[in-house]
């Protein structure tokens, strides 16, 4: 299956600071043999995907020796602001002609079944959401929850410290993997605003910026929360590396 008409950009700019990467980029520590970025890029090209922007920052070479260019477009995010600031970079990339835009995390993606994500492209394709956005159900999140209404339509995302009572028992959290329609992109990007403590802009405010603004944004939830595994500590990848091993 080839999605033409379509790119994807994986961010793998990150410092991978808690896990106290110093010689290559957190994304190309190794998942029983293969860096953790290998696997994504695996399921890119099983979805269908041959256009594909990396953008790359904190010890690129690791990553752009490793996989060459002849494949790939590399874009550099020089300075680090953030996951929003990094698709800006990435979209800079974008070939021409190209109207929707996968984005997903090189360092939280390496699980994703290839049905999963071209489910998810499909129904984005179909219904013609503005953005479309994978989730999962996890048991004890402390990081932002989707929040839906009776009917199970998204109202937003609400950070941990801002949950009002009785949204604790969302368990529902986005993965950071977004179907973006260019347009809707191009267009919101540079509405994000940053983030006072920590100077960065954040991806995820596209979902509430896209709802503010009366856009076609769907969330699709995965069945299954071994599909989504973070990796930010020595702690994660060690999991992770357990999992994988059995995968494979």
């Amino acid at each position: 299956m080839n999605f033409k008409n379509m790119a994807a950009i994986v961010l793998a700019a990150g410092k991978g600071t808690r896990i106290n990467a110093k010689e290559i980029n957190k994304v190309m520590y190794p998942l029983a043999g293969k860096p953790m970025l290998w696997y994504t890029i695996n399921l890119l090209k099983k979805v269908g995907f041959s256009k594909i922007i990396i953008v790359v920052g904190f010890l690129k070479e690791s990553i752009i020796n490793y996989f060459g260019r002849k494949d790939f477009i590399y874009a550099e995010q020089r300075k680090r602001l953030g996951t929003a600031h990094a698709v800006k970079t990435g979209l800079k990339k974008i070939p021409s002609g190209i109207k929707n835009v996968l984005v997903l995390h090189a360092d939280d993606s390496a699980f994703y079944p290839v049905k999963v994500i071209r489910n998810m492209i499909n129904q984005h394709l179909r219904k013609g959401n503005d953005l479309s956005f994978l989730t999962v159900e996890i048991k004890n999140p402390n990081i932002a929850r989707v929040i839906r209404d009776k009917k199970g339509k998204v109202l937003g995302i609400v950070e941990q410290q801002n949950l009002k009572p009785g949204q604790e028992k969302f368990k529902e959290i986005n993965c950071g993997c977004y179907c973006f329609k260019i347009e809707f992109l191009k267009k919101f990007l540079p509405q994000i605003k940053k983030n006072s403590l920590t100077k960065e802009y954040y991806l995820p405010l596209l979902i509430d910026l896209g709802i503010q603004n009366k856009a076609k944004v769907r969330a699709f939830k995965m069945n299954k929360s071994d599909y989504w595994h973070g990796i930010n500590t020595r702690g994660e990848l060690q999991r992770a590396e357990g999992v994988m091993r059995k995968n494979v």
